[in-house]
């Protein structure tokens, strides 16, 4: 453990400060100040001898947080990365873009502020990149067998790294036109600079995996040719079918899906181009969606220079504190301000949209909105309550209802559960021999810690089937039914 009396003698939570937001808006930079390692060793102290670290099982990947915490507190950093890095591959992912239920886990936050566990590990991995300690790993003896894993996304990219360590020759497939999935065009740039991600990319390929892009498998490959040419399949194309808003006016210009909205923005910053193609400059801005997906697109409208920018959620707004309905160690929703929100626009919930407006041109101009009461029906519309909102760019923030089907999961032909996620045995074996699968494909729309989780545990399954059951060297896989505390 850290220090014995550190939870008494530091009772505040201190956390890294925003940058200006004056400042912050005008570049693309991630938001936070830097942080001293004095005071990040002084918060590591407040972690508990509590007996049964709560924090183990909020997190899916059973991080050894009190471990590392207590290696922090005493300086050894060095072994605080080999810890961290015993179960977490992206530790850099994690440390900016999770929601931390391990934090709300913490058996300290039942009537203290949690210790900063996120905060700790980003140090952690920060400082280790820093001082070189993240070096390839390539294996000591190659397998021969040869695994294809489609998808480039967190948990692809975990799955892949743990079997190019076992031994094994893995090759990474992705339609885009760079690797990383969401991390490389769904996630702003000011939530994690996209450094982090190709460094890790680099020492991936340095290990042996090898990365193809512009492949859409299932049109540019089949999967007949795919299976024929490997001895194992991962899939991890994760949950790419959004969830759409079926009224009125859907079809007018100016209405779209984040994920078209957000991947333009990112590849300005990838210096594809100098203008992206969707942009809220000048416009009145409406997000449909309350979660981080619609607070992205809130960062995102802020720097791009939107005249307006309003954030509608069907919801109630929920808590400041933690309810009785939910009470510790689950993960409760609760009412959180962003680095987003702290830069402006206005936050509507109870609130539908009933109908998209347009102009003469055929473009959006104003959303017709009602409120909504919760009720044991669903959401009923309180009367009286309809009126319009100006909008020139709205995007849909929904969430993502599955994977796509058509193409490569009906050429293979496996079999979906009931939620329409691909389904998994124990072994995260899908119904079609040497086809695994893993991350949001599988579990549905998920959290990153729960993506690279299930990579490390489908490669685990993978490696036994290439060593006919034989032990494997990777972790043991968690059960792919196993859901997290929320």
């Amino acid at each position: 453990m850290a220090d014995p009396k550190g939870f008494l003698k530091i009772t505040e939570r201190e956390l890294p400060a925003h940058r200006p937001v004056d400042v912050r808006i005008s570049d693309w930079r991630e938001v936070y100040e830097d942080f001293d390692r004095a005071t990040v060793t002084r918060q590591a102290s407040r972690c508990m001898d509590c007996g049964i670290p709560f924090c183990h099982n909020g997190c899916p990947l059973g991080n050894l947080i009190p471990e590392w915490n207590d290696l922090v507190y005493r300086h050894d950093w060095g072994e605080a990365i080999e810890r961290l890095h015993a179960t977490n591959n992206f530790p850099e992912f994690t440390g900016r873009l999770c929601p931390a239920p391990c934090e709300s886990a913490c058996v300290l936050g039942i009537d203290q502020p949690a210790v900063t566990i996120k905060n700790v590990e980003v140090s952690i991995i920060d400082r280790a990149w820093e001082e070189g300690w993240v070096r390839p790993q390539p294996p000591a003896v190659r397998t021969g067998k040869k695994v294809a894993v489609i998808g480039s996304g967190p948990a692809g990219l975990a799955a892949a790294q743990q079997l190019t360590r076992a031994g094994h020759d893995v090759t990474v497939y992705e339609r885009a036109d760079r690797i990383g999935g969401l991390l490389r065009y769904g996630i702003p740039e000011f939530k994690m600079e996209k450094r982090h991600l190709d460094r890790r990319l680099a020492q991936m390929a340095a290990e042996g995996t090898r990365f193809r892009t512009g492949l859409d498998i299932g049109t540019d490959i089949t999967a007949r040719e795919l299976r024929a040419n490997n001895d194992a399949v991962v899939l991890t194309g994760g949950a790419t079918v959004t969830r759409d808003l079926p009224v009125p006016g859907r079809e007018l210009d100016g209405v779209h899906q984040a994920m078209d909205y957000l991947p333009e923005a990112n590849r300005v910053q990838e210096g594809d181009t100098d203008t992206p193609a969707i942009t809220a400059q000048g416009k009145h801005v409406v997000v449909i969606g309350g979660g981080d997906t619609g607070a992205d697109c809130v960062g995102t409208a802020h720097r791009q220079g939107a005249a307006s920018v309003t954030q509608l959620e069907i919801m109630p707004k929920p808590p400041a504190k933690r309810p009785g309905s939910q009470p510790w160690p689950t993960m409760p929703a609760l009412y959180k301000v962003t680095s987003a929100h702290e830069e402006g626009g206005k936050r509507v919930y109870s609130v539908n949209t009933l109908e998209f407006l347009g102009d003469e041109s055929g473009r959006v101009r104003a959303l017709k909105l009602v409120d909504v009461e919760r009720t044991d029906k669903g959401f009923e519309p309180v009367p009286g309550s309809e009126r319009e909102i100006p909008a020139d760019l709205v995007t849909l923030a929904m969430g993502f209802t599955g994977p796509q089907k058509e193409g490569l999961l009906e050429q293979l032909g496996v079999e979906f559960d009931g939620r329409g996620n691909v389904r998994r045995d124990e072994e995260y074996a899908t119904s079609v021999e040497g086809v695994f699968c893993a991350g949001d494909m599988g579990r549905g729309q998920s959290l990153i810690v729960w993506a690279i989780a299930e990579g490390r545990s489908a490669a685990a399954g993978v490696d036994r089937y290439l060593g006919a059951g034989a032990p494997s060297s990777l972790p043991t896989a968690i059960p792919p039914t196993a859901r997290p505390l929320v």
